[in-house]
């Protein structure tokens, strides 16, 4: 059996992990190949082109990469249909990967999208680009498949693998203990995002926010989970302009710092969904490129009244949402003091993300692999 993958960024080479793991379980001789991070590498994954490759956030910043990625495309294709796997999986990226889908499809490939598109957030008419493009959609969340009910594609709701993996519990001295940061006053982490792009943005505005926090109380302290090499590069450079701070710049470990954390100021994405599962009171920035900004609105494409993903799955205002202009040193720093000053606030916070935990953990892997290797009986039997 043979299995081609296509994962976008490092969430999801996180959830490719996860699958082949879960795969390999119930059939260990299956062959896996495509476009993948580390993680999925390290489950064996023959990796023709790495994740990164797609890693491009924002509609202006897409428009300058299309040759590039439209020529890795006719070639991805051509060795997918050389290979003629027993299914091919898109993970997210969904701007490439359905692209690659539908082409996939139309030459009697069984095609999976593995991650739904925020078709509940912004550009719902997706939902039938979609229903073209692939034959399957696995969704994270428990309200996604009631959007493709009238759609001729499955929608199944396999959960978040984080969920499983991420422990109920987690022990905040325990992980400073591992980070080595033992000592001092309050401790916060500063999570950027995992693409450069997105790190450039925020972290002119995060450090200033970091040095207001640091002229309230100079025992507070920073820590940096830096996703890639050159993130960490790039930080460690930001950071050395600010010598007031009392700031360490970390290779990965960035569940160990949420965990050690009193409060978490993250960019908007998966790591919302993490910060919730190890229980941290956060903030949340969204900063797209201004241009990109002005489509967004101008075509009233955003439909969501909330984007950080704990507000959507509680279907209201748990954590504080930043966007755009609102993003300011002043503005986090005041949030991050609200979460210091406010013990009632966080112990409600606790609550309500412990509940969420709960409601997510459903083995999601496994249920995951399962919906792949129903696909692969049904199509091979012609169903």
């Amino acid at each position: 059996m043979f299995i081609t993958l296509v994962a976008g960024e490092v969430s999801g080479d996180q959830l490719g992990a996860a699958l082949i793991r879960a795969i390999r379980t119930e059939k260990p001789d299956c062959q896996f190949g495509g476009i993948g991070g580390p993680l999925m590498q390290a489950e064996g994954m023959d990796c023709w082109w790495d994740c990164g490759e797609l890693a491009i956030m924002g509609l202006a910043e897409v428009i300058r990469h299309i040759p590039r990625l439209m020529k890795l495309r006719r070639q991805l294709i051509k060795r997918i249909l050389e290979i003629k796997p027993d299914v091919h999986v898109g993970i997210d990226a969904p701007d490439f990967n359905l692209g690659v889908e539908k082409r996939l499809k139309a030459r009697a490939v069984p095609v999976i999208h593995y991650v739904s598109p925020t078709v509940w957030a912004w550009r719902p008419g997706r939902v039938k680009t979609i229903a073209r493009s692939t034959e399957r959609v696995l969704c994270l969340f428990p309200f996604e498949p009631d959007y493709y009910r009238q759609q001729p594609v499955a929608a199944d709701y396999t959960g978040h693998p984080l969920a499983d993996d991420i422990p109920l519990q987690t022990d905040s001295e325990a992980a400073r203990a591992a980070l080595a940061v033992t000592d001092g006053g309050p401790c916060i982490a500063l999570l950027p995002g995992s693409r450069l792009a997105e790190v450039e943005k925020l972290s002119t505005t995060i450090l200033d926010a970091a040095e207001i926090l640091t002229r309230q109380d100079p025992e507070i302290r920073f820590l940096i989970p830096a996703a890639t090499d050159r993130i960490s590069s790039f930080f460690t450079a930001a950071v050395a302009q600010h010598p007031r701070l009392d700031c360490q710049v970390f290779s990965g470990r960035s569940k160990e710092i949420m965990a050690a954390a009193d409060v978490v100021v993250c960019a908007s994405g998966t790591a919302t969904l993490e910060v919730m599962l190890v229980n941290r009171p956060m903030v949340v920035c969204y900063r797209l490129a201004t241009s990109t900004f002005a489509l967004l609105k101008w075509f009233r494409l955003f439909k969501s009244k909330y984007f950080a993903l704990p507000n959507i799955l509680a279907a209201e205002a748990l954590i504080p949402e930043l966007l755009q202009d609102e993003v300011s040193g002043e503005r986090i720093a005041q949030e991050v003091t609200h979460w210091l000053q406010h013990a009632d606030s966080r112990a409600n916070l606790q609550q309500r993300f412990d509940q969420l935990h709960r409601n997510l953990r459903i083995n999601a892997a496994a249920s995951a692999a399962a919906a792949v290797l129903q696909h692969i009986s049904s199509s091979s039997d012609g169903g």
